[in-house]
């Protein structure tokens, strides 16, 4: 492929795509082959972490502090836990493992533990999405910051299909050197050129094989010069320790100096003084003794003010250390307050899933109450139907009933009015004969006193149709058809009653 070299930052993103993607490619096909779960030792899984590791080095801002410059993505992979709380388990278990002292060993054990779950194209595609929050940690061309930090975290979804066991216990993830070895993705590309298109890969692959060369030479370069920087950085702090040392004794040797220039500059007053008695033959002396104090003084004064800014210098950096412990100690007071907000987090996730639990029972209970209901409802429903069919057939027999009385009474209602016609005449005869003292003699075995209010004021007694027996007119005065006839019949008050009511239960 062609490359621009105007831009070289592009130069170097679209190089470490491509090893991205023939690592992934080179991984997944050599793991599929293999047919089992991946260790630490396998060769193409240590190469993937190694590109993966220059790719979210590409690009990252330097940032200074107290102990010097510090340059890691560990910063970067943080911002997961944020923004998917589900990644905070590989967090925590990445700061608990004991032999991880850097950054970069904590972002490289990070980077594990995410493969091994089978989220780290998911996480990447996270981060990579929030570049506003990456800017605080990459320049604006960095890889994370463009379009090839999103194909990357496409690749990365194919890795789901690998299964890996790593042991991070025993690794010196901290001092390990991350070199790509670009020998076996040369020889996939010589085994891919027995295709159709075998010539056109081959010149890629040669290209490839030259810039790589190129490469080479420049981080060889670029690894001599960090470790030139190192190597005078341990001899610039060694020679600063050795004129500590050395300030500390010349210290030491000033205090002394100073004591000694006091008492010669007193000796001097006290010789001064003795000498001004003799101020004519001595006064030759005397000037040089001035000068001599003058230069002491002077002497005195410069060691002083070195004395002075040795002290303040010890303690600006006695200063710098509490403050760094002070900044250490709320770190971990921080990271205390963190993990116990994790359990209570997970103490109420727990009261949670037994809430929704209890209320999926509840729920479930209500659900067979209310199929209960519904079916004692629909039973409802059809007695209620059948109450009013019989609501309706005995409104027509009613209707029936009253026809028939009509009819009765349109039959027979002269009858009826010449019988209470005569019903009456043979009351005020039977009065008159009561108060005239002769009342007519009753049959044999024809009762005197009605049994049902026994009264004896009226001796016209009438006989009920239904029980067939006699009572006075007052107990005889309802009527009802009867079931021996369909016209209505003259029935006492007990029938009357007791027929009503079996006419009632009975609707046909």
């Amino acid at each position: 492929y062609l490359l621009n070299y105007e831009d070289p930052i592009a130069i170097e993103r679209l190089n470490l795509m491509n090893m991205a993607k023939l690592s992934i490619k080179g991984l997944i096909e050599s793991a599929l082959n293999l047919g089992r779960t991946l260790d630490s030792d396998y060769a193409p899984l240590q190469q993937f972490f190694v590109v993966m590791e220059h790719c979210l080095k590409h690009g990252l801002k330097t940032k200074k502090t107290f102990l010097g410059q510090n340059k890691s993505f560990w910063g970067a992979l943080e911002l997961v836990e944020k923004l998917t709380p589900e990644a905070g388990e590989i967090t925590a278990s990445v700061k608990d493992l004991p032999g991880l002292k850097t950054p970069l060993g904590r972002g490289r054990a990070w980077l594990r533990l995410a493969l091994m779950q089978k989220k780290l194209s998911d996480y990447m595609k996270t981060i990579i999405n929030r570049k506003d929050l990456l800017s605080e940690f990459y320049e604006p061309n960095a890889l994370m910051m463009e379009e090839e930090g999103a194909v990357i975290a496409g690749l990365l979804v194919g890795l789901n299909v690998i299964d890996a066991n790593l042991c991070m216990k025993g690794e010196d993830l901290d001092s390990q050197v991350g070199v790509i070895d670009f020998s076996m993705y040369l020889k996939d590309g010589g085994h891919s050129s027995k295709s159709a298109e075998g010539d056109g890969q081959i010149t890629a692959i040669l290209d490839q094989k030259n810039y790589v060369e190129e490469l080479n030479r420049h981080l060889s370069a670029s690894v001599n010069n960090l470790q030139a920087k190192v190597d005078a950085l341990e001899k610039s702090n060694t020679k600063l320790t050795e004129e500590l040392a050395v300030a500390n004794n010349r210290i030491i040797t000033l205090q002394e100096d100073v004591e000694r220039v006091k008492e010669e500059s007193s000796y001097q007053m006290e010789s001064r003084k003795a000498l001004r008695s003799d101020s004519a033959a001595d006064g030759q002396a005397l000037g040089e003794t001035r000068k001599q104090l003058k230069e002491e003084t002077l002497l005195r004064l410069d060691v002083e003010k070195e004395l002075e800014v040795q002290i303040g210098m010890k303690q600006e950096m006695e200063l710098s250390m509490k403050m760094l412990e002070k900044d250490i100690c709320e770190k971990q007071d921080a990271l205390v307050e963190l993990r116990q907000q994790l359990e209570d987090l997970r103490a109420i996730n727990q009261q949670l899933s037994h809430k929704s639990q209890s209320a999926d029972a509840s729920s479930k209970q209500k659900s067979e109450v209310i199929a209960r209901l519904e079916e004692k409802i629909n039973q409802m429903t059809g007695t209620v139907k059948q109450l009013e069919t019989r609501c309706k057939q005995a409104e027509r027999e009613r209707d029936l009933a009253l026809e028939a009385n009509r009819l009765f009474k349109q039959e027979f209602g002269d009858k009826i009015e010449s019988l209470q016609v005569e019903v009456e005449q043979l009351r005020r005869h039977r009065y008159s004969l009561r108060r005239m003292g002769t009342v007519p003699s009753l049959p044999l075995g024809q009762p005197i006193m009605c049994t049902m209010c026994e009264q004896d004021d009226s001796l016209l007694k009438t006989k009920c149709k239904n029980c067939s027996g006699v009572f006075c007119e007052s107990c005889v005065s309802k009527e009802l058809p009867l079931p021996s006839s369909i016209l209505p019949e003259t029935v006492c008050t007990a029938c009357y009653t007791q027929l009503l009511q079996q006419y009632a239960s009975t609707p046909t």
